[in-house]
């Protein structure tokens, strides 16, 4: 009886293994690291990442990828997605990056390379919020926005609730 627990123990830690197949198809690229400290399979993370700097037009948004390849090379290290909460905060010239594809094309003639991303990460347990100040700022409402990007009154206001909701400011 005791193997039998022992093997169902074993399994269901394997359950939530180091995968090599990414959770965010086509972004997120990482390199794996075998001789790092191991990271627990019931470590939690609640984390908020601030982009302000807008990618060329056309082209993907390098810091919002930062959270692709968060959530990819922690769940390849054996972290449960269900344990990774994040958060996006844009502003600034960033804010033009999470627009719909349609308002994008009609105010770039391109296409949003980071509509994608953006669709991704919402779907895996990430919030994205835009500044509301740098979006008016900007000529943009929130029907403009990609779905599920939400409009903050600002992007110290959406800081301040997630932290007050246990979310720890990314420093990159």
């Amino acid at each position: 009886m005791r193997w039998v627990f022992l093997l169902i123990t074993l399994l269901a830690g394997t359950a939530h293994s180091a995968t090599n197949e990414p959770v965010i198809k086509d972004f997120g690229l990482f390199y794996p690291v075998p001789d790092s400290d191991p990271i627990s399979q019931d470590m939690h993370f609640k984390i908020a990442f601030d982009v302000a700097s807008g990618a060329p037009v056309g082209e993907q948004n390098n810091h919002i990828n930062s959270l692709a390849r968060f959530i990819n090379m922690h769940v390849a290290h054996g972290v449960n997605p269900k344990n990774i909460a994040l958060a996006l905060v844009v502003h600034g010239d960033a804010t033009q990056d999470v627009l719909k594809s349609s308002e994008y094309q009609a105010r770039f003639a391109a296409d949003n390379a980071n509509a994608s991303l953006i669709r991704q990460l919402l779907a895996n347990n990430t919030q994205v919020y835009v500044c509301g100040q740098s979006a008016k700022h900007n000529n943009i409402n929130a029907k403009q926005l990609l779905p599920g990007v939400r409009m903050a009154l600002s992007a110290m206001t959406a800081h301040a609730q997630l932290q007050q909701q246990g979310y720890t400011l990314n420093p990159f």
